[in-house]
């Protein structure tokens, strides 16, 4: 069992950078994979990027790459979502999320957090 929490949403304007944490307890292996993924409203979850617990495997979408970045502290059992140079249409839910195998459908993933809002004004 695994239980995830985010943080670090908030209210920003365009232009404007955000750190979101994920911390994890529970039975994390170190072949999980960690993902981000945001959701807005009347839209479908989208995948932003995900990480090999133990390192070594990283990926970003395309549409995002330029802009975020994942990273992990396995010290702290935190994911963190680094977010740069927002606009408007990155506003969204954005949850974390863990799974034993990597994946760009939300159905790789076994365990969820609540969600972490993040806004971004014009």
């Amino acid at each position: 069992q695994v239980q995830l929490v985010e943080s670090g949403g908030g209210l920003v304007q365009a232009g404007g950078s955000l750190r979101l944490s994920c911390a994890a307890s529970g039975r994390i292996f170190s072949s999980y994979f960690m993902a981000w993924f945001r959701q807005a409203p009347g839209k479908e979850r989208e995948l932003v990027a995900f990480i090999r617990w133990s390192g070594g495997i990283t990926y970003i979408a395309d549409s995002m790459k330029d802009r975020f970045t994942i990273s992990r502290d396995n010290a702290k059992d935190t994911v963190y979502l680094h977010v740069s140079s927002l606009k408007p249409e990155d506003t969204a839910l954005y949850y974390c999320a863990a799974g034993s195998i990597a994946g760009t459908n939300q159905r790789s993933y076994a365990y969820w957090g609540q969600g972490t809002q993040v806004t971004v004004s014009s």
